[in-house]
């Protein structure tokens, strides 16, 4: 009896040691003796070049009464519409995000308005720095953010996913066979799956700025990253 309780002490310290022994980053890889099981967690990542860049368009107006900034508003957010159409943008990628009248609280005593619209509008990366600028030149103030993605994201998330389980499966199978055991069925599996789009941020650009030729700008890898956690029976 004491000898069988000596054994199991040893087994759980033994695992525990394997859990301690990971090192940051690396698949966690531990063995559960007491329930016979293999418990695995892998990562897999895809990075790919980005298919869509959506650009952050805007402006807003200079303060002043109500009524004139909603006149100048109107006709500066018309030209940046006329100024993308022209470039080729199709009305179905345009979006608006947002408009709003202001107060203008830096002068208290005055009754002082500006006007702020922002769009999104869709193109491919390599027509990026050609929009922004007829954007700009049209007036656009406060323009330049831009996420990076691709036409279907479902599909890099799934290739991400892809890559995490067959690692998990292929360390599995390692840690089975250097074990000396027999890798069973597939008890549980549960993953996460995370990424961003990444954005280049540009600081509000004055109308007066835009420059005769437009911005170099480099467009960022889109990436998804999956992790799956399985358990397996040994044999």
């Amino acid at each position: 009896m004491i000898f069988t309780k000596l054994l199991a002490a040893l087994a759980i310290l033994s695992a525990a040691m394997i859990a301690s022994a990971q090192q940051p980053g690396q698949p966690e890889l531990r063995i559960e003796p007491a329930n016979r099981t293999l418990t695995v967690s892998a990562e897999g990542e895809v990075s790919v070049e980005p298919e869509v860049a959506i650009l952050h368009i805007g402006f807003e107006t200079q303060p002043g009464d109500a009524q004139s900034v909603y006149a100048d508003g109107t006709r500066t957010s018309n030209a940046i519409i006329a100024a993308l159409k022209q470039a080729g943008i199709p009305e179905n990628a345009i979006r608006s995000e947002s408009q709003r009248l202001d107060r203008d609280y830096q002068n208290q005593k005055a009754h002082r308005f500006k006007l702020v619209q922002q769009w999104t509008v869709k193109t491919t990366p390599e027509r990026a720095a050609e929009v922004l600028d007829a954007a700009i030149t049209a007036g656009a103030t406060s323009s330049g953010d831009i996420e990076w993605t691709v036409k279907d994201e479902r599909a890099l998330e799934e290739q991400a996913l892809d890559r995490a389980a067959a690692r998990a499966r292929e360390n599995a199978a390692v840690l089975a066979k250097s074990m000396g055991v027999r890798l069973g069925a597939l008890i549980y599996v549960g993953n996460q799956i995370s990424g961003v789009r990444p954005i280049r941020p540009m600081a509000a650009l004055a109308r007066e700025a835009a420059a005769p030729q437009p911005l170099s700008i480099e467009p960022n890898k889109v990436s998804r990253s999956a992790t799956v956690y399985a358990v397996y029976s040994i044999e």
